[in-house]
This record gives C-alpha cells, structure tokens and sequence, in this order.
C-alpha cells in the first residue's frame, strides 16, 4: 500500500470519527434530565444509564468533545501530509488547510450534528453504555487540559469547562425560531425567564404613586366599597404615617365574611378587625428569588421598601409573572376610542388624552404645569389614586373617572361634561375616596 493510500485511509478514518462524536455530542447536548425520566417511564432500552448523565452532563460533553477534538486533528494531519506530495510544500499546505476547512465543517459540524439533531433520543440511547465507560476510564484527560486552561485564561475559569451557557442556550432559541419550530413569542418567552434572574424587584413593582390603599380607622363597608370599586382583593392598610406605614393587607374574601357571619359588623367594625401581617421585601431584591418565596410560602402581595424603609410600592405575583408571559389583561378588554360621544354633552375620553386635545373638544384653554393628560390632572386634584367613581371640577368642566382597565385596574376612561352656568375656578368635590393618599 502506497503513502498515500495510507493517508487516504486515516483521513476517511479520522472523519468517521470525528463525525461520530459529533454526532453524539449534539444529541447529549439536547439530553435533559425530564426527557431521560421519560424514556425510563416508556421502558426504552438501555434508558436507565441515561438518568445519570442527563443529571450531570458536564463531564460527559468533555469527554465527547475531547474524542471528537482528536478525531479533526487526525483528518487535518492526514491531509496534510497527503497534499505535501501531490503539490509543492506551500500549494500542498494551503491545499490541506481547504480541503480540512470544506470537510470538517460539511461533513462534521453541518452533517452529523445535523445528525444528532433529528436522531438525539435514539443516538443518545444506543451510546450511553459507550460514552459512560469514555467518560468513566478518560474523563481525567480532558479535566487536566481544562484545568490548566483556566490557570493561562485571564479572569475567572469554568472547572466543568465553557461549554454549556446562558449565551449558547440562548442562541439555540434563537436558531429554533429561525427554522420555524417555535414561535417568536416562545422565543420571548423563554428569553424572559432568563432575564428575571438579572430583573430587580423594583423594576416590577406598582409604584408608590399607584398604590391604592385604604386607612385603619375606616370601617368594612367602606374597605368592601373600595375593593369593589377599584377591582383589587387585596388593599394595604395603613397607619397614621400613611403609605410609609403599612399596618397590613385587608383582603376581600376576609371582608365578605366577616359581614356574612355578622350582619351588623360592616358598619360597627374597623378594617383592622380582619387584617393579614404584610411581608415586605428591600426593592432591591431579585424578582426570581422573591417569586420562588411567594409560591413557597403562599404569598400574594409583598409590600416593597426603599433603603430608608419607607414604601417604595407593591408587588404581586401577577406582576412577576408578567415579565415572562407579557401584560396580562381581561379578557373583555377592548379597544378603546379615544374620544366618544355619549350625548347630553357627555363625552368618554381615555385617561391619556391629552389637555390640549380636551380643551379644543370643549372649546377651551386648558394647562397645567406639572401633568399632560386628563387622567394626571385627575389624580392631581384628587390627591390620591383615581377609581371609577372619584370626581373632581376643574375649568368648568367635570371629570368623573369611569371604567378601569388592564390587571392593575387602572382607571381607562373619564367622563368629562361641561359645568352649566358660569366657569368656576378649579375645585374637588369628594369622591367619596376610602383609599388615603398612596
């Protein structure tokens, strides 16, 4: 047998192997622990060795990837040397680095992980035996060359190695996406689960401004009445300090049965007869850590507080939860026009009308310097979150907040009508408001 035929048959050799651990390294890539257990539950054979690598894959993949790493270098030698003798030494090296180039990333990385991919249960299934005897008898060669990687790496070192990610997970999504098999919504989706690790709760939270909240010394009806009217089950109590001192949570299903069990309590009563102890949490806190505490400790509404401890807002599990699967909303929400006509001289405008476009509705020259829109100049006057019902006169005109819109129950749209007779300076009418300023 001639040298070349001899370097002919290393290099077919070399790419069968390489090929073949690149194949299995992208089906154990895709292996996880939940479809492992899977295939134990269907009775696969052999499934039961899978369980244990699917558990820790880190050594496993740097054996594999060891293997296959031996494999392109053999191809590369063996062309190398091939090419030498049909061309001059450069023609002949620059020849070797083509040809490696086209087969490595044709034959290896484009065709058997391609492989691996359509076929990743059954490779994985037929080889585990193999790769668990590899990584059992050569794990400690590719561990050494890790470790004296990270000792010449700047920075800090990987002891299992870089090979699995946050960026590679979220590449492969993204190349999922891009073939088609999930939708750019799931994309989203499972990029926003590993953004909340890095989401704060402050960036989640209702902000203090928002906050509906209700006195300690009001009695239950006017707690029910406030639940009622502003959508929520949930409302803080607070104390003489106002929002900075959040005594507990009244809930409405506490409210409904006290009144049920004793007719004469709604009115004879204070809110703090059924309170609930209110968890707080520094706003600095990760949102994953707290939704993992809520869900444990079955929680609902965590009262946020800023580094002085005073509230910065609250929080719910719907308002994390919104950070992956998006804004949640009713499912009788629609759109809204922006200004509507209801007769009588009554119109129902959205609360982010602006004043100007209020004031050329009514004919009017309407300012003001410190908010822009029919819904901020409401709460301004009120002095407190607005909920439908709450009404106020301003510039001869009357606001009355109306329908609430969204899970936050934030007020959507104002009725607004012109005052008969003369323009009176701009006044509040009570609203009848159970909530204290939040």
């Amino acid at each position: 047998m001639t040298r070349w035929m001899v370097d002919l048959v290393i290099a077919v050799a070399a790419l069968a192997w390489a090929s073949f651990f690149a194949t299995v390294n992208e089906a154990f890539t895709r292996l996880s622990p939940g479809r492992a257990a899977q295939l134990v539950a269907e009775q696969a054979p052999r499934a039961d060795r899978l369980v244990d690598i699917a558990a820790d894959k880190a050594p496993t993949l740097s054996t594999i990837r060891f293997f296959a790493l031996i494999g392109q270098v053999g191809l590369i030698v063996a062309l190398v040397d091939l090419c030498r003798g049909v061309a001059q030494p450069v023609g002949g090296y620059l020849l070797a680095g083509g040809l490696a180039v086209v087969v490595v990333f044709t034959g290896v990385t484009v065709g058997a992980g391609t492989m691996g991919r359509q076929h990743s249960t059954q490779v994985a299934v037929k080889t585990a035996g193999l790769m668990r005897l590899l990584t059992t008898v050569f794990f400690f060669v590719p561990q050494i060359m890790i470790w004296i990687g990270n000792l010449i790496t700047p920075g800090r070192g990987y002891p299992e190695g870089p090979f699995t990610s946050e960026n590679e997970l979220r590449q492969l999504v993204d190349q999922a996406e891009a073939s088609n098999q999930i939708e750019a919504d799931e994309r989203r989706m499972i990029h926003s689960v590993f953004d909340l690790g890095d989401t704060l709760v402050r960036e989640v939270m209702v902000p203090r401004p928002e906050v509906v909240c209700i006195e300690q010394t009001k009695t239950l009806r006017q707690a029910l009445s406030l639940a009622l009217r502003s959508g929520f089950s949930r409302i803080p109590v607070v104390g003489p300090g106002g929002i900075d001192d959040v005594v507990g949570i009244a809930y409405l299903k506490d409210i409904v049965k006290r009144g049920f069990d004793h007719a004469d309590a709604q009115a004879s009563e204070r809110v703090t007869a059924i309170l609930r102890p209110a968890v707080c949490c520094p706003d600095s806190k990760p949102a994953d850590d707290l939704l993992r505490e809520m869900q444990t400790d079955r929680i609902h509404l965590v009262v946020v507080v800023d580094e002085f401890g005073g509230t910065a807002g609250i929080v719910t599990i719907e308002d994390i939860l919104e950070e992956i699967v998006g804004e949640i909303v009713d499912e009788y929400d629609d759109e809204i026009a922006p200004i509507t006509d209801l007769g009588d001289g009554t119109y129902r405008v959205v609360a982010r009308l602006s004043l100007d476009d209020l004031g050329d509705l009514f004919g009017l020259e309407l300012d003001d310097q410190e908010v822009d829109s029919v819904g901020g100049i409401l709460a301004k006057l009120l002095n407190q979150v607005p909920i439908p019902g709450s009404q106020v006169q301003w510039e001869g005109l009357e606001l009355r907040a109306d329908q609430p819109l969204g899970r936050r129950h934030q007020v959507g749209t104002v009725l607004v009508r012109r005052l008969n007779g003369s323009q009176p300076a701009a006044t509040t009418s009570p609203a009848d408001q159970a909530g204290g300023p939040a």
